[in-house]
């Protein structure tokens, strides 16, 4: 197959627009088979404005987050770039790629010239939930327009409309930061929506992450203010080169009220002479930047499986699958018909089961306008569910597909891992995890997304941080997440990492909701985010952004005894201060990294003396001993028989799960490491509660909170934790991929790939495939009839894999290229 560039890309955005990089580093992935192929150097094509085109030409093998080859590019300034690849001696070339653009947003404060953010002239409801405000203004444009960008965020959560058309394809949008240190923007090319003569733009306004409830711990609003409102700044360039601005200023107007009532309010001869004015606000707490990652977005549309009656009665749509979103509605009926739809995850008896969402109602109402058919979709707001109860559904129009569809929403990263093997229920455990991270990377990574508290919890993002790595292209999401933890860490100079971040503004309730106190796992995020990070895009700019956080957690976050442990949670202590060991000798930083390495023996044993006794430790648990294995406390004499111990632990639990998230990720890959693959097998595979599969024959379709959130015989768990969407449990997916599928990245960002599987449990097949910096990397391996493994292996262009063969454990080196091996017991 001819090799060739399959794509272009800047820094870590799927789409480069308006991005904050003025010198945005330069990535590229090869397709093909060519055996052995290395690249020996690359010309960047780079063409800005009306100026010829400039070729940079260089020697060098990298392709992966490459230098800009020119100068900084201005604010709002759009290149075009292409890229072609030469071989090592001998070796052929790519043909150019295709011409991928980039362009930045405002990268300065002035670059927003009078844009300043609007409210409007009303009282606003403080003690209950704030009406959407609607802000519009006609202008008028006298030559023919050759772009125009929409530079716009939010005091809520925003949509925009141009001449009547919807702005962009985002939802939820600036999403959800640090709102007091962080204040995300969009940029949006409207090239197509402004047009000679005369316009109008719209913007409507919830309250959002911004001003809404937040937490289950009381009503509390205005968390970063009770002010809805919006700043923007459109600009159109015309045919003579000359630029239009329309800013967010006084000249705007604003209303509320019912938006399907409001026809044409966003084109430019719209009579608003009754609208209100609007009033300046002070200019937003956090620093406005572009996002680091994608934006959310609708990301797929669910058809309703059975619509059913309950036992009471209730008209119930079941979706077939436990989904983050809202649903769609396409209906007509007479005016004021009241329709209602509640959204559950689960039944109970055949009805809704509302405990586990506890105070949130999830309730979404449509008044019908009664003028034809409606198409509508609730806004600024999402549902974790697969039931749905609608009440008040009109006679006239038919209740099926397609009158409701269910509409998944997630922040819009690029898939990058698969997995599929012969045992169909891990194959359906694996779906399940991939559905529950997409339902909780909602602009940040939550622990659940149904009940009154959908948080970024930091523990939950620490587990699963390798499997979400491995599933999606999280680099980005990821980036701008931690800089939020940054800011938080050094709210109050305590270099504290919370429990969840962002954080709720303190003078909430500084007891309950802004958690300032040190703790193992949830604080270890600081180190673990960023090594993690650092394994899975191998990208050293990144990791220096976030050292200085992970140090400070170190250093400085965490209190000590006299021993410099860490109570009975320390473990994970003696494994972030190896982290951070590797992560200063990745950077460079020779004498950090043996300052490290010297805190990290003297914590070995430490912990040795205190918790290890003739080889036995003092807590006996199966998390106890996986984290001791996996984190190399135990002397080379007191392994085995930690082996043993741990292994007795799990026979005598009849290989049931005993492990919370703190443990749950380090087991399977302790046991591994210390021949005991297929003890892990047998705890995988069982069905039994507590186990992973449980959830699968219970008809599970995302991973739960609890291994028993269903009980078996079938009701809701009456804990007051009980959420059917929690991704932690699913970190079991990073040692599927890297133990039955075999893929692993040998070395940061998978420059070198470690393809090493290990059949077990009776599964006779596995594939895996994961879409790396370098490309497509393949493994797929099947038991033939004679009883031999076959490998079938491919490795992308200017990578190298390492392959071993789990039989004979034979080790080969390979180039890039489909490779094949067999291996006999």
């Amino acid at each position: 197959m001819a090799l060739s560039i399959s794509r272009l890309s800047f820094e870590h955005h799927r789409e480069a627009i308006g991005i904050a990089e003025a010198s945005p580093r330069i990535s590229w992935r090869f397709h093909g088979t060519e055996i052995n192929w290395t690249q020996g150097s690359y010309e960047l094509e780079v063409s800005r404005g009306s100026a010829p085109p400039q070729v940079y030409a260089v020697n060098s093998s990298e392709s992966v987050l490459v230098p800009w080859p020119d100068k900084p590019l201005h604010s709002a300034e759009q290149a075009r770039v292409r890229v072609r690849s030469h071989g090592q001696q001998g070796q052929s070339s790519t043909a150019w790629s295709s011409v991928v653009e980039v362009e930045t947003g405002l990268l300065e404060e002035s670059d927003w010239g009078a844009a300043v953010p609007i409210a409007a002239e009303r009282e606003t409801e403080v003690d209950g939930p704030k009406r959407p405000i609607y802000f519009r203004r006609s202008f008028t444009i006298d030559q023919d327009v050759v772009a125009a960008g929409l530079y716009i965020t939010a005091l809520g959560l925003y949509e925009a409309e141009i001449n009547g058309v919807c702005v962009g394809d985002q939802v939820l949008a600036p999403s959800w930061q640090s709102y007091n240190f962080r204040h995300a923007y969009d940029t949006h090319d409207v090239t197509d929506l402004v047009k000679r003569g005369a316009n109008g733009i719209g913007v409507v306004v919830g309250e959002g992450w911004f001003s809404g409830i937040l937490t289950a711990a009381g009503n509390y609003r205005n968390n970063y203010g009770d002010k809805l409102g919006h700043q923007a700044l459109l600009v159109v360039t015309l045919l003579n080169g000359s630029k239009v601005e329309i800013p967010t200023d006084t000249e705007w107007q604003a209303n509320t009220g019912p938006l399907a009532r409001m026809k044409g309010w966003s084109t430019g001869r719209f009579n608003s002479s009754n609208w209100l004015p609007v009033k300046e606000l002070g200019p937003l707490q956090g620093t406005l930047i572009p996002l680091d990652g994608p934006p959310v977005k609708r990301t797929g549309e669910i058809q309703p499986q059975p619509i059913f009656q309950s036992p009471s009665n209730k008209t119930l749509i079941d979706f077939g699958q436990n989904l983050v979103g809202w649903v769609r509605l396409t209906v007509a009926g007479p005016a004021d018909t009241n329709i209602t739809l509640r959204h559950v995850e689960v039944l109970d008896n055949g009805e809704l089961a509302l405990h586990p969402l506890r105070r949130a109602s999830t309730t979404d109402w449509l008044v019908l306008h009664g003028n034809g058919t409606q198409t509508w979709e609730p806004r600024f707001t999402y549902h974790g569910f697969r039931y749905l109860q609608v009440d008040g559904w009109p006679a006239s129009t038919p209740l099926n597909g397609d009158s409701i569809q269910a509409i998944v929403v997630h922040t819009d990263m690029e898939r990058t891992g698969w997995f599929r093997c012969s045992n169909e229920l891990l194959n359906k455990l694996h779906d399940n995890v991939v559905w529950s991270m997409r339902g909780n990377f909602v602009s940040f990574p939550t622990d659940c997304p149904q009940r009154d508290e959908r948080l970024g919890w930091t523990g939950d993002a620490h587990a699963f941080g390798p499997t979400a790595n491995y599933l999606y292209d999280a680099a980005g999401f990821w980036r701008g997440w931690h800089r939020d933890i940054w800011s938080e860490m050094q709210r109050e100079n305590t270099m504290f990492v919370p429990f969840f971040v962002p954080v709720i503004p303190p003078e909430i309730d500084t007891t309950k909701w802004n958690p300032s106190k040190p703790s193992a796992i949830w604080g270890d995020v600081a180190v673990a985010g960023p090594f993690n990070h650092y394994q899975a895009f191998g990208d050293k700019g990144m990791l220096r952004e976030q050292y200085q956080q992970a140090r400070a957690w170190i250093d400085s976050g965490i209190p000590r005894d006299v021993s410099s442990l860490w109570r009975r949670n320390n473990a994970y202590l003696v494994q972030m201060t190896e982290y951070i060991a590797s992560m200063s000798l990745a950077l460079g930083n020779q004498e950090a990294a043996e300052t490290y390495t010297k805190q990290h023996q003297s914590l070995v044993e430490a912990f040795q003396t205190a918790w290890i006794s003739n080889g036995t430790m003092a807590n006996q648990t199966q998390t106890a001993y996986a984290l001791g294995l996996q984190f190399n406390l135990f002397t080379k004499m007191q392994q085995p028989s930690a082996v043993s111990t741990l292994r007795n632990l799990i026979a005598d639990n009849e290989y049931l799960v005993g492990t919370g998230f703190g443990g749950t990720p380090a087991l399977g890959f302790a046991l591994a490491a210390n021949n005991a693959t297929e003890d892990f097998y047998r705890m995988l595979l069982q069905t039994q509660v507590p186990s992973w599969l449980y959830q699968v024959v219970q008809n599970g379709t995302t991973t739960w909170e609890r291994w028993d959130s269903l009980l078996p015989d079938g009701r809701v768990n009456p804990g007051e934790m009980t959420s059917f969407n929690h991704y932690a449990f699913g970190a079991v997916a990073d040692w599927m991929h890297q133990v039955i599928g075999g893929l692993a990245p040998a070395e940061p960002g998978w420059k070198r790939i470690a393809i090493a599987p290990v059949p077990g449990g009776n599964i006779t097949s596995a594939e895996a495939r994961y879409l790396s910096p370098y490309g497509d990397v393949r493994a797929r391996w099947w038991i033939d009839t004679r009883g031999r493994l076959r490998l079938s292996v491919h490795v992308p262009p200017n990578s190298r894999a390492t392959v071993t063969l789990p039989f004979s454990k034979t080790v080969r080196e390979v180039g890039s290229g489909q490779h094949e091996f067999q291996d006999t017991k």
